[in-house]
């Protein structure tokens, strides 16, 4: 096939979605690399994300081009290599987050360097969505995030409380210093645990190097803030189990996670290879299955928009910040980076993604429960 074929076919599909090839607006792609047409449509999504790491296209506005290819249906029909292929099957028949793995995986994330998350987050380094309700900046509305979290969660002071998946004890520090409770947080980052440690000092909080599955006492509530796309497809059963174990009957568990609107068993090849080895974020389907005859559904809130503000928020933090990290991440490490969070914005501009807050009994609170927004 020529290149001049191919030319035609990547410029007439991008065409369908209002994206002009070397076209004037800041959503058109740049394309600086005749190479770029023959990888895009061999290697689908991946040969894209790719060719852009190398510098063979340009796009003012990838969250914009990325939300107008969504909404357009362009990724659901982009080719995959054989790769990918590969991997889709391999996820269906092999766990990919074991707990060995699952520990290696997050290294290969949140153990690229602590300065790094302190230069895009907020202050307390949430590294989850923000709330944006009534919120001006982003320090306001990850506080009001996790001020909604610990209003949810009925906190009272002296409960004791685990955290899933901690991080660098962003909810933990709030709950303690706001609300008076004990908070357990677990993680399998060693950069994570160190630094949370360090930041939690002089409250009644104990960071854990542990896999949420070796958690075996009980407490008043559980939060998990942006662990369950970590879990693995296979674990979900095993999540929700160990999160009831951990439960006391009439305690609440929080789950904060990242949704899709369609069940996948494999990852995105770009987020998979680049950012979150083996990351699947799920639909509501599997973590419903997952969650019965174990909890019951107290309430169920989607903001999943706010997750593109607090995405554009982390981008233009990066980039702010980027003369004080280019030394230590190089050029590509830029262009990957700045990648990654400006599609992400754009998926969930496009409502591809979502941003789910399920409140979760064991038994059912008696009488219900009245939501909080």
């Amino acid at each position: 096939m020529t290149r001049s074929s191919l030319e035609q076919q990547v410029t007439d599909m991008l065409a369908t979605a209002g994206i002009t090839v070397n076209g004037p607006n800041p959503w058109d792609l740049q394309v600086q690399d005749d190479r770029f047409y023959k990888r895009v449509l061999s290697q689908g999504s991946l040969g894209l994300a790719e060719s852009y790491m190398d510098g063979w296209w340009h796009c003012d506005r990838i969250d914009e081009f990325v939300n107008k290819a969504i909404r357009a249906d362009l990724y659901r029909n982009a080719r995959f290599g054989w790769r990918t292929v590969l991997e889709v099957l391999l996820a269906r028949l092999i766990n990919l987050q074991p707990k060995g793995k699952a520990a290696r995986n997050a290294q290969r994330h949140y153990d690229i360097g602590n300065q790094l998350y302190q230069r895009m987050l907020d202050k307390r380094l949430v590294y989850s969505c923000a709330y944006w309700k009534n919120a001006d900046d982003l320090d306001q509305a990850q506080e009001h995030k996790l001020d909604l979290v610990c209003r949810k969660l009925r906190l009272q002071p002296g409960q004791r409380v685990l955290d899933i998946g901690c991080g660098w004890g962003s909810f933990a520090r709030y709950a303690a210093e706001r609300y008076g409770v004990e908070v357990v947080g677990v993680t399998v980052s060693r950069e994570q645990a160190a630094l949370a440690r360090e930041l939690c000092k002089g409250l009644p909080i104990e960071i854990r190097l542990q896999d949420y599955r070796d958690v075996r006492e009980q407490f008043d509530h559980v939060v998990s803030i942006g662990m369950a796309e970590h879990v693995g497809y296979r674990n979900h059963r095993t999540y929700m189990q160990t999160a009831a174990r951990c439960l006391r009957d009439e305690g609440l568990f929080l789950l904060h996670t990242i949704g899709v609107n369609f069940s996948k068993t494999s990852p995105d090849p770009f987020i998979d290879k680049y950012i979150f080895p083996n990351c699947l974020i799920p639909s509501l389907r599997q973590l419903t299955a997952a969650m019965e005859h174990i909890f019951v559904v107290e309430d169920l809130h989607n903001f999943g928009p706010d997750y593109d503000r607090t995405l554009m928020a982390w981008h233009q933090n990066f980039n702010q910040h980027w003369p004080e990290l280019q030394g230590e991440y190089g050029e590509r490490f830029y262009r990957m980076w700045n990648y990654y969070l400006l599609s992400s914005a754009g998926s969930f501009r496009a409502r591809n993604n979502q941003l789910w807050q399920f409140v979760l009994s064991k038994k059912g609170i008696p009488g219900g429960y009245e939501a909080v927004r």
